[in-house]
């Protein structure tokens, strides 16, 4: 298979009017993180220079990249900052930026980064049309900027997926005694099949297998459904719930599947809830705090679609019960989240 490509874009133009940026530590930092990884043969670095409108085009379409890392200027609303033919500032918009990346061939391009200032706007507009996408929520040092790609990168290597990645890439920021490590901000949808997370129990440097997604087969009563910890199965008993460490199955007679919309209003009824305690707690440090209310916010779009995507609510679900599971008082809201969802969906196609 062909390795997972990541394409390093940068732009310094020299009336930035700024100190020259560190790009070039910032891209060597991304090639020696890849090349002394675990996982090395499974990526291949591009790194793209001076770039401007053309050469941002083009270098999407020629390379077909996975991952796409951009280090330079962020100007906020008024979009990233390239280069034009003369080496000074060309603003593109942030509209623009969004709608070439929803012009691509849908889930090729995984995960974006933007290690620039102010790009947290661009990242929620890119966020439309790609799972992963990283920005900057203010501005951010160079020092910083260069961490933060270096532990995200270690963190790629060593097989990690994209959220845990960006956890440590943070972290990274963190332990050198910053508190810049609260800009780096994720918008995130986990799917599944893709390139990353790298299988673990395969050999280096065997490339990560892509397949294509296979529509999840209908539910019967008589089947398992599972949500998070969460399991329901079909049953000739009555509605039975036990809970032992965390976990709850619930089982359901055929005849009695809940007619789902009430359920569903409930579970995001819980969700809003505790996305203020959340918010309230002293329990969680701010990126904890951060992380969560994302995912709550994530889950909540999702469940409010017409037909929710149950493996990545799972998923959600799941990354909830991991993260607050230190937090008795916010976990249980969310076992209950799971009980409700797995009862709407028993039964349903």
């Amino acid at each position: 298979m062909n390795p997972i490509k990541i394409l390093i874009l940068t732009a310094n133009p020299s009336n930035t009017g700024s100190n020259p940026l560190g790009l070039d530590t910032e891209v060597r930092r991304i090639e020696e993180g890849i090349q002394r990884s675990q996982y090395r043969d499974r990526f291949q670095v591009i790194a793209k220079l001076a770039i401007g409108t053309t050469d941002l085009r083009r270098a999407l379409l020629d390379r077909r990249p996975q991952i796409v890392h951009f280090s330079g200027h962020g100007a906020g609303e008024n979009g990233l900052v390239l280069e034009n033919d003369a080496g000074k500032m060309q603003f593109v918009s942030t509209e623009a930026l969004a709608r070439l990346f929803a012009a691509l061939e849908p889930g090729e391009i995984e995960c974006v980064l933007l290690n620039a200032c102010y790009s947290e706007v661009q990242a929620t507009a890119i966020h439309q049309s790609v799972d992963c996408v990283i920005g900057m929520n203010q501005p951010i040092g160079d020092q910083a900027a260069v961490q933060f790609a270096e532990g995200f990168y270690d963190a790629l290597g060593a097989g990690s997926p994209y959220d845990q990645a960006f956890k440590i890439g943070c972290s990274a920021i963190d332990l050198a005694g910053s508190a810049e490590y609260l800009k780096p901000v994720l918008k995130y949808r986990p799917r599944l099949n893709r390139a990353l997370p790298v299988d673990q129990s395969a050999k280096p440097p065997e490339v990560a297998s892509e397949r294509e997604p296979t529509a999840d087969p209908p539910v019967r009563p008589s089947q398992s459904q599972t949500i998070g910890t969460i399991s329901i199965s079909g049953s000739h008993n009555p509605f039975n719930v036990v809970q032992a460490g965390g976990d709850v199955n619930l089982n359901q007679t055929s005849g009695q599947s809940s007619g789902g919309n009430a359920d569903l209003e409930a579970a995001l009824d819980l969700l809003a809830k505790l996305r203020q305690e959340v918010a309230a707690t002293a329990d969680l440090s701010t990126f904890a705090k951060k992380d969560t209310e994302s995912k709550i916010g994530m889950l909540q779009e999702e469940l409010q679609k017409p037909e929710p995507d149950k493996g990545f609510v799972n998923e959600v679900v799941q990354a909830l019960q991991q993260g607050l599971s230190g937090v008795l008082t916010l976990a249980e809201p969310v076992t209950k989240v799971a009980a409700l969802l797995a009862k709407a969906w028993v039964g349903l196609p």
